[in-house]
Parts: C-alpha cells; sequence; structure tokens
C-alpha cells in the first residue's frame, strides 16, 4: 500500500464532513431538547388532571354528606341549596349546587355543580352535574350502626 503522504494528501476530516456532523448533531439536540419541552408539558397537565379530579371528588364526597340535612326523624330531608361553599383540601376553590328532583324517581335528583377558582388574577369555572340519591349520609348510618348499638349494648348490660 502507498501512504497517504505519498501522494499530497493529509489524513483527517475536511471542512465539509465536520460542518455536516455538526448539522447532525444539532438536528438531534434539537429533536431531543423538543420530546423533553413535551414531556415536561405533558407531566404538568397529568397533575393539573390529578388536581382536578381530586378536588370534584372532594365535592361529590361533600355533597353525599351534606346536601340532603336529616330531619326531626333522623331521615334524609329536602335537599339544600349550597352557594360558594370551600373545598376541604383545595385552597381558594369554592363550589355551589342546587339539586332537582326526577320527576319519575322521587328519591333521585341531578345536581348542578358550579366549581370555581382564581388563577392570575382571573376567575375560572367549571360545570358539571351528578346524580345524587336522597339518603341518610354513609357516616350518620356507620355512626348508627356501630356507636348508637354499641351507647344501647352498654346501657343494657347496666343493672
Amino acid at each position: 500500500m502507498k501512504r497517504l503522504e505519498e501522494h499530497g494528501a493529509r489524513g483527517g476530516f475536511t471542512l465539509l464532513e465536520v460542518m455536516l456532523a455538526m448539522a447532525v448533531l444539532l438536528i438531534g439536540l434539537t429533536a431531543v431538547l423538543g420530546m423533553l419541552t413535551f414531556g415536561a408539558a405533558l407531566t404538568r397537565t397529568a397533575a393539573l388532571r390529578t388536581s382536578a379530579s381530586g378536588t370534584i371528588e372532594a365535592v361529590v364526597a361533600d355533597l353525599e354528606e351534606t346536601l340532603f340535612p336529616l330531619d326531626d326523624e333522623g331521615e334524609a330531608g329536602e335537599p339544600r341549596e349550597i352557594v360558594e361553599r370551600a373545598v376541604l383540601g383545595a385552597p381558594g376553590v369554592v363550589y355551589s349546587a342546587k339539586a332537582t328532583p326526577n320527576p319519575d324517581l322521587p328519591d333521585e335528583y341531578r345536581v348542578d355543580v358550579e366549581v370555581s377558582w382564581k388563577t392570575a388574577g382571573t376567575t375560572r369555572k367549571h360545570t358539571f352535574q351528578t346524580l345524587l340519591l336522597r339518603e341518610v349520609p354513609f357516616g350518620e348510618r356507620m355512626r348508627r350502626l356501630f356507636v348508637e348499638r354499641r351507647s344501647r349494648g352498654a346501657a343494657e348490660s347496666k343493672p
């Protein structure tokens, strides 16, 4: 084999080869940076949706416990209208709710809920509907089942 130096050529890269390599590297890095930015945006969106979902679950749980106040006999009464009640665990978020009875099913109510909050100085609102049954709240049923039964049992066992 003849050596490159004999023909006057030197070993190494030409300016054109270096420029092409840098262009390929730049395109690759741009694509990676774009994917990182896109991934960060998706992560933020997922976190916001998770927070919103938790807030809506808190609103529905509060409605199930407080929308139908207990009457004098301990049964669930007519629904009350809720106006700008704070959502537990979500500072700055309030909700309002109004129940409308189903004419075909007297214990079923469509509840229109409006959730509002402030962000960047602007008040934002989101509305949704849910169906709730007029019934004694779960917490009250459990209290009656365990607390009252236990206190009755203790009173009966005393001489």
